[in-house]
């Protein structure tokens, strides 16, 4: 592994990494689909949340409407204000009823039980106060309830002491005004029947009444006893009975008003100051000026009747219940809101994500609306409901199931990893260094570190460790025969280097035997010289050529190639025929690497020319470039062996004699080609009609 970093790695592309993206995206599909069935789950629980919601408010608008068109609920809305009033004292409200049958028990008892308008209290006595809807069954205020008392004992006709018989006392208070009457039971009943009678009334408290005082001709009022024990416990004589009242009191103000102008307001607007207090005596001491009543209408804490605020606790938080009165001027009768829920944890990334999920055919509130008709008119109602309620709701819920969303979300991530970690990372790291050893292994600097390429820390008994292993052992198989080819080529060196030193002795001792510089045997000696340096200590003659070093310096090609054509029967190439130049044609190049190149082309000519046809030399230049062509006539070069000729190793002659399995070196025209290069120039072959023409290309000197 530390010999990683020293061995360049490629740029992988898209298909290196096609595995490890396609393990990712099904990773981050699996959570983008688990966050997408969440978020749809949601939206669709939103969604059957509203449209239950927008059930339920229809059913408790209908349910409401239901309540307030009983007669209960519209003693309701004739009396809003009831409840803001007060229990205590009493004081009368509107009926919905526009008289009472105040003589008929059984009718009166199921008018202000269906009413609701019985104030009850804690020992069971119950006490109503009302006036009729219509103001022209008369200015009455009915009184009607019910009270515990032993058997009761009526008044003879014209006795005037009432201290032993039951009586009741009314007192009416209105506008600064105050009325009393007194009614003493009466009883009218067979002996043995049902106990029940009239209450007398006469103006005035008591305790007795005044001489010649006759009773108010609108006061009417009975008593009825139940004859069974209140108590089915108690079965003894002077166990308490459940007694039922009615009395129609007359309100002469109330009456006064009704044949007046304009026509009157009913009810009268200051109903609710109105205060009536209902007092029942029984029979006691004639000496007792302070008498105790066993029941009064102003004591203890009573239940109040239905009212229009007992609507408010079935409202739900953010709901609001409007009633108004229709007319010519709508009139608000009542507002109610439903009570705030209490606080419910909820994450504020959640509630805004619920928010912005829109539910189709759905706005910020729902509302419901009926007409309730009374004898007095009719009343509109209108349930609203605020749909950010439902909102917090679903909201508080996926808060709690956001963590098992969460511990799923973790629960991929956590597989994510550990498959990340202990298996693609470890494909990765291999990836990479199989790479970086395919791309090196064509680069001799780098053979030597790829074998050194450690391997270990992936080996393992899994698939990925046995291909690990596997290629740990190529490697190591790749370092071996790498070693063996170090050897080979140092062994191949030293032979160059014994071969180099053979042939300059020799070749040494030639040169003292021709030591005149015209001599041109001396001229190819020192070729020879100049050939043995170059490949001297060299592995390999491509190697060798490539590594020469010229010396590159002005030339005339003229009297070169003129010297060439010369003496080029001295290399064995007859019939080359050069027409000089009239002037000097200066080049870059080096003389002797030249006359290489220019000898392997015209060897190269003479294997393949026809025979008794001569080689040409051309010269021609320009400028900046001066070019000589090589012509002989004879077959074309392949065309396929055009472009190739040049490389090395590439020949289409007979193998030559001596060379080992009878090989064919193709080194001459590679060997031109590079010395060309070497010097700035270039060299191509061209097919012409009949025969090849060879073209080097020199750049001009100063």
């Amino acid at each position: 592994m530390s010999a990683l970093p020293k061995l360049p790695a490629p740029r992988l592309g898209l298909a290196a990494f096609r595995g490890r993206l396609l393990f990712r995206g099904a990773f981050l599909l699996l959570i983008v689909a688990t966050l997408s069935l969440a978020l749809v789950l949601l939206k669709e629980e939103k969604q059957r949340s509203y449209q239950n919601y927008r059930q339920n408010l229809a059913k408790s608008e209908a349910e409401i409407a239901a309540r307030l068109r009983h007669p209960a609920g519209q003693l309701a809305l004739l009396n809003p204000d009831m409840l803001r009033t007060g229990v205590l004292p009493l004081r009368p409200v509107v009926l919905p009823f526009s008289a009472i049958d105040f003589d008929d028990q059984n009718k009166v008892r199921q008018a202000v039980e269906m009413a609701g308008c019985l104030v009850q209290y804690a020992d069971g006595s119950s006490a109503c106060a009302g006036i009729g809807n219509n103001p022209y069954a008369g200015g009455f205020l009915y009184l009607a309830g019910s009270f515990l008392s032993a058997p009761l004992a009526g008044r003879e006709q014209g006795v005037l002491e009432l201290y032993n018989v039951h009586r009741a006392r009314v007192t009416l208070t209105m506008r600064n005004q105050s009325w009393q009457w007194i009614a003493p039971f009466e009883a009218q009943n067979e002996p043995g029947a049902p106990v029940h009678g009239r209450l007398t009334g006469f103006a005035g408290a008591g305790p007795d009444l005044v001489k010649h005082t006759r009773p108010v001709r609108e006061f009417r009022g009975w008593l009825w006893q139940n004859p069974l024990c209140a108590d089915a416990a108690q079965n003894g004589p002077d166990c308490p009975h459940r007694a039922f009242f009615s009395i129609r009191l007359p309100v002469e103000v109330f009456r006064d008003a009704l044949f007046g102008k304009p026509r009157p307001v009913w009810p009268p607007p200051d109903l609710d100051t109105v205060q009536v207090h209902i007092e029942m005596f029984g029979p006691q001491a004639a000496n007792n000026e302070n008498p105790i009543p066993i029941f009064d209408s102003n004591a203890g804490t009573p239940t109040p009747p239905f009212s229009l605020a007992d609507l408010a606790t079935g409202l739900s938080a953010g709901e609001t219940l409007r009633l108004r009165k229709l007319g010519a001027v709508p009139r608000a009768v009542a507002e109610l809101h439903g009570a705030s829920e209490g606080y419910v944890p909820t994450a504020p990334w959640m509630s805004r994500l619920v928010d912005r999920l829109q539910v189709p055919g759905f706005g910020t509130t729902i509302e419901q609306r009926e007409l309730i008709s009374t004898a007095v008119g009719q009343y509109e109602l209108t349930l609203s409901g605020e749909l950010r309620g439902v909102d917090a709701g679903i909201a508080a819920v996926a808060t709690r199931l956001s963590w098992f969303v969460g511990a799923m979300l973790l629960a991929i991530v956590l597989a994510w990893l550990v498959i990340e970690v202990g298996l693609i990372r470890r494909i990765a790291v291999l990836t990479r260094r199989a790479a970086a050893v395919s791309h090196n292994v064509q680069d001799a600097q780098a053979e030597a570190r790829i074998a050194d390429l450690d391997l270990t820390d992936l080996r393992g008994s899994d698939e990925l460790g046995i291909l690990a292993g596997g290629l740990s052992d190529l490697l190591q198989r790749v370092q071996e025969d790498v070693r063996r080819e170090q050897v080979r080529a140092q062994q191949e060196r030293e032979l160059w280097h014994a071969v180099g030193h053979e042939i300059m002795s020799p070749l040494q001792s030639l040169m003292v035997l021709h030591p005149a510089e015209d001599d041109a045997s001396r001229r190819y000696i020192a070729r020879m010289q100049q050939a043995v340096r170059v490949l001297y200590g060299t592995a390999s003659p491509s190697e060798a050529l490539q590594a020469a070093t010229l010396r590159v310096e002005a030339l005339d090609l003229n009297a070169f190639l003129t010297h060439l054509a010369a003496n080029a029967h001295f290399a064995g190439v007859a019939d080359v025929r050069y027409v000089p130049a009239d002037n000097p044609l200066p080049v870059r190049a080096d003389e002797f690497p030249l006359e290489d190149a220019v000898t392997h082309i015209l060897r190269n000519a003479e294997r393949h020319r026809t025979p008794g046809t001569p080689i040409l030399l051309t010269l021609t230049s320009n400028d900046t470039s001066a070019s000589v062509t090589i012509r002989n006539q004879g077959p074309q070069i392949d065309a396929a062996l055009l472009e190739r000729i040049f490389e090395y190793g590439v020949s289409d002659a007979a193998p030559e004699e001596g060379t080992p399995n009878g090989e064919r070196r193709g080194q001459g025209l590679f060997v031109a080609k590079t010395y060309m290069a070497k010097m700035g120039g270039t060299v191509a072959a061209r097919n012409e009609a009949d025969g090849v023409s060879f073209i080097l290309t020199l750049q001009r000197a100063g």
